[in-house]
């Protein structure tokens, strides 16, 4: 199989300008031009020839260059209608990619998993637009798509809150969310001068590994993320006001402040001093008493 041509930026200015491509912001497009970090992300991710890579927004294919090399299948979502002429081109050497021109919020990613690999987990590799990062992320886990890891360029902040335990100011429902799903690991940050064009923040690339069984038992995992958001909602408020405050949670603020107080907390306690265990602890309780 060819060796990958880009990752460099001689070779993406090349691209681009053969194709007179232009950068939408509406995308937050910036494509890596390092190959150490290429190189890093592909190992961190731990690709091998048994594996189905999903990569979300290939941009002009210097990533899954790098992945179809190292995995049995890969399949890239990208929204840019004007990239899919690039990747025709950019990918045409490499007989294991499969493009898809859509929005991968709306793609049934469980269905690629079913179609590519047999209903096996699948590897999630990307460079992903810091404005949608959350929405992409959550999406994959609430819809229970069979994977094994999520290795990802994201915002350096954003990787700091998916790592950060209770009281820290990075804390918050993105947070208890991926360590309910995964084990999160900070692999690499990486300053802004690895893209194209240069990005206004620093990055970092976080592996998200699956728990093979999630690490509390909760009655009702839909209500436990209502609970959490409701507690992040207004983060000054204390969690009994944030909890009353929601349409989602039908219980008396008494009946709250009752199942606050059962986990040893005062009723002042904000969300913010909660654990992922106290958080699933409380969801059972209110689930009980709805």
């Amino acid at each position: 199989m060819k060796e990958p041509t880009l990752g460099n930026p001689q070779n993406t200015i090349e691209i681009l300008q053969k194709y007179g491509f232009s950068f939408q912001k509406k995308f937050g497009q910036n494509f890596l031009i390092d190959t150490h970090v290429l190189d890093k992300i592909i190992a961190s991710a731990n690709i091998t020839k048994d594996d189905m890579v999903l990569e979300i927004g290939p941009g002009i294919g210097t990533m899954t260059q790098y992945l179809a090399c190292a995995a049995r299948k890969v399949v890239a979502v990208e929204i840019d209608k004007a990239l899919i002429p690039i990747l025709k081109d950019t990918l045409s050497a490499y007989d294991n990619v499969t493009v898809i021109n859509e929005d991968v919020l709306k793609v049934d990613i469980a269905k690629l998993a079913e179609e590519y690999n047999g209903g096996r987990p699948i590897k999630v590799v990307a460079n992903l637009p810091y404005y949608i990062t959350t929405p992409i992320i959550m999406g994959l886990y609430e819809n229970h798509v069979p994977m094994e890891s999520i290795t990802v360029m994201v915002q350096k902040e954003v990787a700091e809150r998916m790592q950060s335990g209770p009281g820290t100011k990075d804390y918050g429902a993105l947070s208890l969310a991926v360590q309910y799903y995964a084990e999160a690991y900070i692999v690499a940050n990486v300053p802004p001068n690895c893209f194209m064009p240069r990005p206004g923040v620093g990055s970092a690339v976080i592996r998200l590994t699956s728990h093979k069984e999630p690490p509390v038992q909760v009655d009702n995992e839909k209500l436990m993320f209502q609970i959490i958001r409701a507690s992040f909602n207004q983060r000054r408020k204390t969690l009994a006001n944030g909890l009353n405050n929601s349409p989602e949670i039908l219980l008396s603020k008494e009946a709250l402040i009752r199942a606050i107080e059962s986990l040893g907390k005062g009723s002042g306690v904000r969300g913010e001093a909660l654990t992922l265990h106290e958080f699933a602890k409380l969801s059972n309780m209110i689930n009980r008493e709805m």
